[in-house]
């Protein structure tokens, strides 16, 4: 067997030094992207940048080229966890009435979970939170305009209850349909903050809590438009003239 031959003196071979992959800036900034996303979501939104840069293993330096501030570093962390995530077709799963409402609800939910119910999505979320940043407050407004607001108009449609234009959308309405998200956001809460167990497979809990809503949303919502709409009318009689 041939054997390679050893030096009789002087310091043994150099291993071959591996060449360094260069990144594209795309795909540096996108791995200081990921990178931030796994550090904020395990220890928050404190701590300098020096700190931060060590944790994703670029000099301060690097990290400033792609992001000035730790402010725009931040906002392109919410706009890929929060906004990249958005599915545009959720507002059509939601409004599409060739399908019952009940089914429509549920599939959205249970996509909405699929989406939503992950570590860094949860941990940035509360972190934020905790911290009064605007993500969160942008977030829940969209979930209002986009989600919330549509459940309101499909719940009245289904049940023959009067259309928002003869009374407004009002804040009991949206509560009710946030009662779905919240309960939906715990199970994170409880897996990803608080770490106690929770079902392998939530599909079923959240139909579940989907058919609880359903079931049940009709009275509430009823007695409450009734009683709209008999204040409104007795505000007409008063000023009705003569």
């Amino acid at each position: 067997m041939h054997t390679r031959p050893q030096p009789i003196d002087g310091p043994p071979p150099a291993p071959e030094e591996k060449k360094r992959t260069r990144l594209r800036p795309e795909q540096r900034e996108q791995l200081i992207v990921s990178g931030a996303i796994r550090y904020f979501s395990e220890h928050g939104f404190g701590g300098d940048t020096r700190t931060l840069a060590q944790e994703l293993g670029v000099t301060q330096s690097l990290l400033f080229r792609y992001f000035p501030s730790k402010a725009q570093l931040i906002e392109r962390v919410y706009r890929e966890v929060f906004v990249g995530r958005w599915n545009p077709l959720w507002e059509l799963m939601i409004t599409d009435r060739r399908q019952p409402l009940r089914e429509r609800l549920l599939a959205f939910f249970c996509d909405y979970a699929r989406t939503t119910l992950d570590r860094d999505w949860i941990r940035i979320f509360f972190f934020a939170g905790l911290k009064g940043a605007d993500m969160n407050r942008h977030f829940l407004a969209n979930v209002r305009e986009r989600v919330l607001l549509p459940i309101c108009r499909e719940m009245r449609h289904e049940f023959g209850l009067p259309s928002e234009q003869e009374l407004p959308v009002s804040e009991f309405e949206v509560e009710l349909a946030f009662g779905i998200i919240g309960r939906m956001v715990y199970f994170g809460v409880r897996k990803w903050i608080y770490q106690t167990p929770v079902p392998d497979s939530l599909d079923e809990h959240i139909r579940a809590t989907v058919e609880v809503f359903f079931d049940g949303v009709h009275t509430p919502l009823s007695r409450h438009l009734s009683a709209r709409a008999h204040k409104a009318q007795a505000r007409r009689s008063r000023t009705k003239p003569g």
